[in-house]
Parts: structure tokens; C-alpha cells; sequence
């Protein structure tokens, strides 16, 4: 079917139920931002790859909700398809709930849709109802994952099932709570040490988990653990029952129960099982909040994890500079050849995402993936961006770097040079416990808004250990998320200009949040730099930047140096002490 057949398909149902507006969302029942095949529903439906996004449908319009990440993805992929883009003026603010009247009788598929979403419609008077309009039409869907599982061992997670399990219950006590759901994959694996390949690229495993008083019930596909690995779980106390008994353990609830349930990543489907007598409480998952700040073995071993990425960038980039000229070296070719350099790496467990390579315009788009079809050869001129990381066993990587391939415009170099101040502004900001990621997004932003230049995307955003490469609860971005930053927890900075047709520019480093110093003012943080690969410095313009931007590029670059000297060649050192000195 042609995506035009399949929107027509759609509309025929919806007209048989007497629905006026439809939606689909970007999720699947445990609200991932990544997905298993099986839940691409955007994809299917109209084409559009994108992370984020809402399809709303009527009998005469078609619409896709997304952020300025993807409007230029997004036209693209939407032509033909009987969809129009809508641009999303405010990221993560579902703009088409005032779009859809009131009147409307509107549809989606509860499974999809999180609680949080279906309070929103109640507040702004929409009545939904649950409908599944794609199964109905989706030939040969993907079937769930069934891939194997693990359990990771201590030396990596620093702490045991049973700990986190008790913090979990010491939460719980605290808010009232009895009885806790977890939908999200991120916290289920770490809450159980466990990992798997059921989402490209996110280390995780579909299934959920129940924590009651006295038992734990894990949901998921016992198939997926060896024998040694299930009895690990029962020595902790864990029941494993089949992933899809969640719904009858939920129905099932006492009364006496007093549930607590993240409304951000729980879906309706399971909110509505809920038994009426059961008291709810709507809240962050705890595990959210324990994740984010690593522990002491985790950060150990963080900082190992991005010296073997740092190794492998840097034998990326010579071999790019070296070979600019000597060999046909295209966008995907280049991102194979940095995925090669990190496969070589110990305790390397695959890529953290699909790798973002863009030369020249296609740099301005933040979120582009080079295909067979937009692919370009790189040539010596300008700049490549790479936006790119690794899981490993140690932690997971993202990293953004500007490659410098040949003579730039003035433009560009001002562009580089201040997002790269902009880093180094947010990387070296000192500030009081209780600071929020709003606050320190201003301080970045600054060097570019001085000079009259922005950026549509969030600043930062948390990083799971070997586990999601955006991870929550905190974030860098001028949205009021009231959440502050604390010491243990990991997040990038990664300040961008973009000039559609022209050039973008991104730099993105991971740092972590660590105590500084107390007086009589109080207790203050500042970030440590965790990412260890050469900023490139035949980008900089100097007479942009103060001594104290040149002694920081300088320092880095020393402490790189001193990091992965042990893992380098003789040849590949004596490269990168001469690519990094940075002159007054």
C-alpha cells in the first residue's frame, strides 16, 4: 500500500466508527523515545523516520506535529504521502490539542498514549476514545522482539537488584505508596541490572515490573535469560511472569493498594486497568531520579568508556584528514569507517545511536542521517559535523564534532567559534546547589545571543549508563523544568548554529556534576568534562575568544593528551600534540 492507500484505509474506518479526528503517536506501551520496529507507527503510516512527532488525521486533513529538529527531514519525507507538516512553534508541547475542537469525537490507540497526554485532553475538553485503525491494514508488521537478554555484572553497575530495590521501597514509603508500576525500559534495566538489543541501539528489554510491600514481579519473556541468569533474579526475591500478564497483575490490584504511577511513561492502555478502588498516585518514576546520579563505581568507569571513544575518534579524525584527498570518502562511508574504529575497542557493546554526518548543508539539519539517497562526497573544503557514540560495557558515549576539511568562510569560522565558546562557557560555569538546566542554558547561549544567533534545540540532556543516550529527569534547555543538577549526574552541552542550505555547526561534550567548594554562601557545583576527543582547532577564530578560552581549549587538550597516550601509537600522538595546540 501506497501511503495515500493507507491514509484512505484509515479514513474509511474512522468512518464507520463515526470518528472525526485520529491520532497516532510516536511511542509504544512503555512511552521509549526509540522504538522496536513493531511500534514505528509514523513510519508506516507516512514516512517520517523522526523520533518525535503526532499524525492527526481528519476527512480533510492530515497532519504531522513535529519540532524544528525535523522540518527539513519531515517535508521531505511527507511529499506524497497526503500529509502536511505542521511546524510545533514550542518542542514537546503537543499544539494540536487546541487545534482539534472540542466538539470532535478524536481516537487513538491507548497503548501509545501516555497519561500524562490523556490528562492534557481532559483538561482542554477533548474526549477520547481507544482505536487501533493500523492493525487492521499493516501487512507483515514486524513481530516484538525476541533477542536474548543479559545481567550485568556488579563491577559494571556498582550495585546490586536488591539495593536499588530498597531504595526503590524507601521512595515509595516516602510518598505514600504501596504498590509501584515501571513501564519505562531504561528504568526497568537498570533497576535489574539487565540488558538486551530489544531497541536498536538502547540497550534494553521489553517488559515491566511491579514492586510491591514483600514481591517484586518482573514481566517479561523468561526465554530471553539463560538459566544462570533467571536463577540470579529468583535469589533476589523476583517473580518472572510472561510479559503479557502485566494486564491481568494490574486489574488484579487489592484495594488496599496505593499505587504509584509515573504518568510521563505509563501508557492509558494500563491506567484504565487500574481497579477504581486502588488510590493513585501520579509521580516520577524513583528509579528516574536514582539513575541519574551515577555511582561511584559507574563513574569509574564512565570516565574508561570515553577514553576508549576518545582513542577511536582520534584515530578517526587523522585517518579523515589524511585521506580527504586520497581516497572517495562519503558521508555514510566516513560514519562506517568511525563505527570500525570503535568497534576495535574493548568492552565495545555498539553504537549509541545512528550516527548524525553531515557535510556542509546538510550539517543545519540537527537531526540528519545521510541514506543512500542523500548521501554526498566529502571534498577538501569546509566542514563535516559528526554527531555519534558508543555503548559500552564502562558507560555510553555521545560526542559532536566539527571535522575541518579544508578552507572556511569567515562566517563559518565565527559560527564555530562561538558554539565552541558557548561549550566552554557552560563547561566551566560555577553555580550554587539548586541550580536548574534552565539557568545554565542562558550562560551557554550567551556568546551566540551576543552576537545575534540562536538555536531551536534543547542545550543538553542526561545520559544513561550503558543504557539510553538521553535519559531524564534533568535537562539543559530554556524549557522551566524544575529539576535540578546534582553531583553524580551526567549531561551533554551542546550548543548549535545552523544556516539551512549553508552550514551548521555543533560541538557536544559529556560532563558531570560535581561538587566544587562551600563558604558562607553556600554549597557549589561545577562540571567535570568527561568526553575526551580533540576539539578541532583549524576552526577557531582567536580574536573571538578571551585568554581564558584559549588556556581552557589548551588544558583539555593537555589532559586528553595525557588520557590516551597509553592507547596510541607513536605516530597517532605525535598527530594529535600537533592538531591541538591552540596559540594566543
Amino acid at each position: 500500500m501506497t501511503y495515500l492507500e493507507k491514509l484512505t484505509a484509515i479514513r474509511a474506518q474512522m468512518k464507520e466508527a463515526s470518528i472525526d479526528a485520529y491520532m497516532i503517536h510516536s511511542a509504544d506501551p512503555h512511552m521509549s523515545e526509540y522504538l522496536p520496529a513493531h511500534y514505528k507507527c509514523l513510519e508506516f503510516a507516512c514516512g517520517f523516520t523522526g523520533s518525535a512527532g503526532t499524525l492527526v488525521i481528519t476527512q480533510d486533513f492530515a497532519g504531522l506535529w513535529t519540532d524544528s529538529r525535523y522540518f527539513t527531514q519531515a517535508e521531505s519525507q511527507l511529499a506524497g504521502s497526503g500529509y502536511e507538516l505542521v511546524k510545533l512553534k514550542i518542542p514537546h508541547t503537543p499544539e494540536y490539542i487546541q487545534w482539534l475542537n472540542p466538539e470532535y469525537k478524536v481516537a487513538c490507540n491507548y497503548s501509545l498514549l501516555s497519561v500524562n497526554l490523556s490528562l492534557l485532553f481532559k483538561a482542554n475538553h477533548l474526549n477520547s476514545v481507544h482505536a487501533d485503525f493500523l492493525a487492521p491494514i499493516w501487512e507483515s508488521r514486524p513481530s516484538l522482539p525476541d533477542s536474548p537478554a543479559f545481567l550485568l555484572e556488579e563491577k559494571y553497575a556498582g550495585r546490586s537488584v536488591e539495593t536499588k530495590l530498597e531504595e526503590v521501597r524507601i521512595s515509595m514509603h516516602k510518598q505514600g505508596a504501596t504498590a509501584h508500576i515501571i513501564s519505562s525500559l531504561d528504568d526497568l534495566a537498570w533497576l535489574f541490572n539487565i540488558r538486551g538489543t530489544d531497541v536498536k541501539c538502547n540497550p534494553v528489554v521489553l517488559g515491566f515490573a511491579s514492586i510491591l510491600a514483600n514481591h517484586t514481579y518482573l514481566f517479561i519473556d523468561s526465554n530471553k535469560l539463560d538459566s544462570g541468569g533467571l536463577e540470579k533474579l529468583h535469589a533476589a526475591g523476583i517473580i518472572i511472569c510472561p510479559y503479557a500478564d502485566i494486564d491481568i497483575h494490574i486489574a488484579a490490584l487489592k484495594a488496599s493498594e496505593i499505587l504509584l504511577l509515573d504518568p510521563k511513561r505509563t501508557c492509558t492502555r494500563l491506567y484504565e486497568l487500574v481497579p477504581p478502588a486502588v488510590s493513585v498516585i501520579l509521580g516520577i518514576n524513583p528509579t528516574t531520579h536514582l539513575k541519574s546520579v551515577k555511582n561511584n563505581t559507574e563513574i569509574a568507569n564512565f570516565k574508561q568508556a570515553m577514553i576508549r571513544d576518545g582513542v577511536a575518534m582520534t584515530r578517526f579524525v587523522k585517518w579523515l584528514k589524511e585521506n580527504i584527498n586520497e581516497e572517495v570518502i562519503t558521508e555514510l562511508s566516513a560514519a562506517a569507517k568511525l563505527a570500525g574504529f570503535r568497534a576495535e575497542q574493548e568492552d565495545f557493546a555498539g553504537v549509541s545511536f545512528d550516527s548524525i554526518a553531515g557535510y556542509k548543508e546538510h550539517a543545519a539539519l540537527p537531526h540528519y542521517t545521510p541514506s543512500e539517497e542523500t548521501d554526498v562526497v566529502l571534498k577538501a573544503e569546509g566542514m563535516f559535523l559528526v554527531d555519534s557514540g558508543g555503548q559500552y560495557f564502562l558507560g555510553t558515549t555521545d560526542i559532536t564534532r566539527m571535522i575541518v576539511l579544508g578552507p572556511l568562510t569567515e562566517e563559518e569560522k565565527t559560527d564555530y567559534t562561538l558554539v565552541l565558546r558557548g561549550v566552554i562557557e557552560g563547561s566551566s560555569a560555577v553555580f550554587p546547589v539548586g541550580t536548574c538546566g534552565y539557568q545554565l542554558d542562558s550562560i551557554i547561549r550567551k556568546p551566540l545571543w551576543d552576537h545575534s544567533r540562536n538555536y531551536g534545540h534543547g542545550t543538553g540532556h542526561g545520559v544513561g549508563y550503558f543504557l539510553n543516550v538521553h535519559e531524564g529527569p534533568q535537562s539543559i534547555s530554556p524549557d522551566n523544568l524544575p529539576i535540578p543538577l546534582l553531583p553524580g549526574m551526567v549531561t551533554s552541552i551542546e550548543p548549535g548554529i545552523y544556516r539551512p542550505g549553508k552550514h551548521g555547526v555543533r560541538i557536544e561534550n559529556l560532563v558531570l556534576t560535581v561538587a566544587v567548594g562551600s563558604n558562607n554562601f553556600g554549597d557549589f557545583l561545577t562540571s567535570e568534562t568527561l568526553t575526551m576527543a580533540l576539539i578541532d582547532t583549524a576552526g577557531i577564530d582567536v580574536t573571538l575568544l578571551e585568554q581564558r578560552h584559549i588556556d581552557w581549549i589548551n588544558n583539555y587538550h593537555n589532559e586528553l593528551i595525557s588520557q590516551l597516550n597509553p592507547y596510541l601509537t607513536t605516530e597517532e600522538l605525535s598527530w594529535l600534540i600537533k592538531n591541538t595546540l591552540l596559540n594566543s
